[in-house]
């Protein structure tokens, strides 16, 4: 489990304390940024966020900060946070898991080479592909067709894809996913090494795994080499900012990880998002497993009260065992709605209008809520109350057309015709959706949230996976990706060859 280094140093926070001693100390600023400390800011965002939040927006290069002898307080910050994750190299990141997710594909997917991809990952794992020029292979994800919902990759899924790769890097997973079930790391990882890839886990949703024994372990923990957390999804810190961490194993060099990581970084990285990532760092290790307890101890409550709305059904622990689904992380509390006879869009719609409420995400089935490290017992309790009245006043008797599911992107049919690189950098056309059926994408198209992509580039447009879109956007989801954002055009490739490259 995660705590305290063994140096003792995990109640510090370096950059943190390094950045307000030097923003509250008066000094005079002949830099950027132009708001010079916020008397140049405009008076609305000054009342907004405040002055003390402007003073400490300083440039890259402060001397005392993160330049000057080694180690500065950024480079202890860094190893603080790869301490207390047990990896051997930590990088912040202040463009979210995206930027990591980025570098991953650079450093470990260039031109050509052949990865292994978990059909449902993210959308910016699709976007490193294209800039790194790596070929993917796809291996899908388990799924609960009744609810909808992707699990994770299996073991076996994961062996079979890469028998299937000769000369696969690394491979690429997702744990835990957006409704809060981890995959069998450590078998994936065993199956990954004894096929010469390294595992790469997206684990954007759990930056809390690991310090809390009622919470699922680390990837880092259970034998991936590299990991991304985004630490302000549930941990705390401002969002935009997340941690890639690589295991001690050896078996990626940090030193390629650390050049990719520099290559999608800005050259003006936000202060403010690095001290975050250090404050959030040192809550999680030095308080973490006393703030998740209170958490857990209120969300086992709250599930109790909300599985006794009629109509309604706490999901996730129980899948714990079924094939995608090692683990169960009790900081998702996810709601089958279905014998309410309202989708969880109208539930989420409801909830907003009458209470001010809003979930993480409603689908035709499920409603989710995702809690924090520290969660506010209140809310939950006052949720409970508001839900239970929502769905008295909005309920209806359940008919078939409650149950009819769209399968998801992952379980729709797909070919990759080229790679993603030369589909999205190609000479492309806009055409009319009905006419794309059978082109070569050069868009990858998601619903956000999840962010999940339908449709990558370098894939043949279907009619399933338009139809499929088009229900996506007629709820209300807006298509990430998407060049036309009313799915009327989509941009395909005026010519193509007939197998990726």
């Amino acid at each position: 489990m995660g705590g305290s280094a063994p140096d003792g140093r995990q109640p510090t926070a370096p950059y943190l304390d390094a950045l307000v001693a030097h923003g509250f100390r008066g000094s005079t600023r002949f830099h950027v940024p132009g708001h010079k400390g916020g008397e140049g800011a405009d008076s609305g965002l000054r009342h907004a966020i405040g002055d003390n939040a402007l003073l400490l927006d300083i440039p890259q290069d402060t001397d005392g900060i993160d330049v000057g002898p080694y180690p500065t307080p950024y480079d202890l910050a860094e190893e603080l946070a790869a301490a207390a994750y047990g990896a051997q190299r930590t990088w912040f990141l202040t463009n979210g898991a995206t930027q990591g997710n980025h570098a991953l594909c650079l450093a470990l997917a260039p031109l050509g080479t052949p990865v292994v991809l978990q059909r449902n990952a993210h959308a910016s794992m699709v976007d490193g592909l294209v800039l790194s020029g790596g070929v993917p292979a796809f291996v899908a994800p388990e799924y609960d067709d009744e609810l909808g919902m992707a699990h994770g990759v299996t073991p076996e899924g994961l062996a079979a894809a890469l028998a299937q790769t000769p000369g696969a890097r690394a491979a690429f997973i997702v744990s835990p996913t957006y409704y809060g079930i981890a995959a069998d790391v450590a078998g994936c990882a065993e199956v990954a090494h004894a096929a010469g890839a390294a595992l790469v886990v997206d684990q954007a949703w759990g930056p809390h795994f690991g310090f809390h024994p009622g919470v699922p372990e680390s990837a880092l923990r259970l034998g991936a080499d590299a990991v991304l957390t985004s630490t302000h999804k549930i941990v705390g810190s401002l969002t935009q900012s997340a941690m890639l961490h690589v295991a001690p194993n050896g078996r990626i060099d940090p030193a390629r990880i650390a050049r990719a990581v520099r290559l999608v970084r800005s050259t003006s990285p936000n202060s403010l998002l690095l001290a975050s990532l250090d404050g959030a760092r040192r809550q999680v290790a030095v308080h973490g497993e006393a703030l998740l307890a209170r958490t857990l101890v209120a969300a086992a409550q709250a599930r109790a009260a909300i599985d006794l709305v009629p109509g309604c059904a706490v999901v996730g622990e129980g899948f714990v065992g079924r094939p995608g689904a090692a683990a169960w992380d009790p900081l998702r509390i996810v709601i089958d709605v279905r014998g309410t006879g309202c989708s969880g869009y109208e539930v989420a719609a409801a909830l907003k209008a009458a209470y001010d409420i809003y979930p993480e995400l409603a689908t035709q089935a499920t409603l989710v809520l995702v809690l924090g490290l520290g969660q506010p017992v209140d809310a939950l309790e006052r949720f409970a109350h508001d839900f239970a009245e929502t769905i008295a006043r909005i309920a209806r008797p359940a008919g078939p057309e409650t149950a009819a599911l769209t399968r998801p992107p992952g379980a729709l049919a797909h070919e990759l015709v080229v790679a993603p690189r030369e589909a999205f950098l190609g000479e492309a056309e806009a055409v009319r959706v009905d006419d794309a059926v059978g082109r070569v994408s050069c868009e990858a198209i998601a619903g956000y949230p999840p962010g999940i992509p339908a449709l990558l580039p370098g894939e043949r447009v279907t009619a399933e996976v338009v139809a499929y879109l088009r229900e996506l956007s007629a709820a209300g989801a807006r298509l990430h990706g998407a060049s036309d954002p009313t799915f009327e055009t989509i941009h395909v490739l005026r010519t193509h060859t007939d197998a990726p490259r």
